[in-house]
């Protein structure tokens, strides 16, 4: 059932207060046929993607209806389309963050890698990770569990052992100060400059932490829960030079990408613990100071779109010619599926006809028939290609630099 065939269902199975009244609608009632109206229509223009804003409506202990979103303006554009309808019935719109988290509605990842999970419970999905020191939006609270935004926007749900909550002010404080990003594919943090004291933490690429200076050969640094630990020098980079160096080259994403050949696949992994198609591309960027959407049917939307069709089915050829090493390849699973083909998986292209993905692990094919490498690309369709380098700035496509996440407002 699609999530608005049940918001219906759940509509006409839950009647309403009607505005002053003590009486209860008819569930078949058309006042209640224009709510679902007006909220379908309002829920397409502002919340299309349930994986990046909501909009939806929920009840409360007693059975009290309610719309909860995280879009200011769609909850503007309801409240208003339901007076200009003449709707009678009161439905109160609760914007996120919730107010009962008071001034915390900030947060940074304490992990190394942390699971994100698509409903707050262990058992849940795994929709996505975040890695050390990534600041997120916290929206409301589950029991042991909190909604969380990421930096690009996802939205989902993370134990409360993962992070260190945070006011605006604190997250500022955060921003100013000067932080390292550690480089390598994996370490540690230890209590003492010393490789043989105990451990504080893992580590993996991509984490961030404070700086507190040198030692014997080491940076001192902070958690973000006020814990601190000592980092071989060589495994760190400056935060500062790392987030503000020029708009990346093909060369410098897929450096990244080959240090990753060989990670095991991972349905919502992120990290180089474990990635999956999109996760791996977004990781490639995200090492060089890009952040871009987490999933390839989100990450086929951004970009400059690139030629590898002719007649509506890819053509080697045409593909050949005009792709450029870090162009993203987009596929969809079996053979015929165009021109409606739902994307189902992504590719960093590294340049003649070879491309780096996350199938099974992370590794290298090929486009061209008489490779030996061949195989997997067989068993999929490209649909189409986008070009992100050059469109730094663009729509979904956002340096660490400039992100909001990452800056003081």
């Amino acid at each position: 059932m699609s999530s608005y065939k049940s918001f219906l269902f759940f509509l006409f199975l839950c009647p309403f207060t009607s505005k002053g009244q003590n009486q209860k609608m008819s569930s078949d009632s058309v006042e209640v046929r224009k709510i679902f109206g007006i909220a379908e229509a309002v829920r397409k223009e502002y919340a299309p993607d349930k994986r990046t804003a909501i909009f939806t409506i929920m009840a409360d202990s007693v059975g009290d209806n309610y719309i909860e979103t995280t879009e200011l303006k769609a909850a503007q554009k309801f409240s208003d389309s339901l007076v200009k309808a003449g709707v009678k019935i009161n439905i109160p719109v609760h914007t996120l963050p919730a107010k009962k988290l008071g001034e915390k509605i900030y947060a940074l990842v304490n992990l190394s890698v942390v699971n994100i999970r698509s409903n707050p419970k262990n058992a849940a999905e795994l929709a996505t990770q975040s890695l050390l020191g990534t600041p997120l939006d916290i929206l409301k609270k589950d029991g042991y569990y909190y909604l969380v935004r990421t930096p690009d926007r996802y939205i989902s749900w993370l134990d409360a052992g993962a992070i260190s909550l945070k006011t605006s002010a604190e997250m500022d404080s955060w921003k100013q100060k000067d932080k390292l990003v550690f480089v390598d594919d994996y370490g540690h943090a230890f209590v003492n400059p010393d490789r043989k004291s105990q451990r504080v933490s893992d580590l993996v690429m991509g984490d961030i932490l404070v700086n507190e200076g040198r030692q014997k050969g080491f940076y001192k640094v902070v958690y973000p829960d006020g814990r601190t630990g000592f980092i071989p020098q060589e495994q760190m980079t400056d935060y500062k030079k790392w987030i503000k160096k020029p708009s990346p080259n093909p060369e410098q994403i897929i450096d990244i990408a080959k240090t990753m050949i060989g990670v095991p696949y991972l349905w919502g992994g992120t990290s180089v613990k474990g990635v999956d198609c999109s996760g791996f591309t977004k990781t490639a960027f995200f090492m060089n100071g890009i952040i871009i959407p987490r999933d390839a049917s989100q990450q086929v939307m951004a970009g400059e779109q690139v030629s590898v069709l002719k007649s509506d089915k890819f053509n080697l050829d045409e593909a050949l010619k005009n792709l450029k090493s870090g162009d993203l390849i987009f596929f969809a699973s079996g053979k015929n599926k165009l021109p409606d083909a739902r994307v189902t998986h992504v590719a960093l292209y590294l340049g003649n006809g070879e491309f780096i993905h996350a199938s099974g692990n992370v590794r290298i094919s090929s486009m061209k028939p008489d490779a030996p490498n061949y195989d997997d690309f067989e068993t999929r369709t490209v649909v189409v290609a986008r070009r992100y380098l050059g469109n730094v700035g663009t729509s979904g496509i956002q340096s660490v630099a400039q992100h909001e996440a990452y800056i003081k407002k």
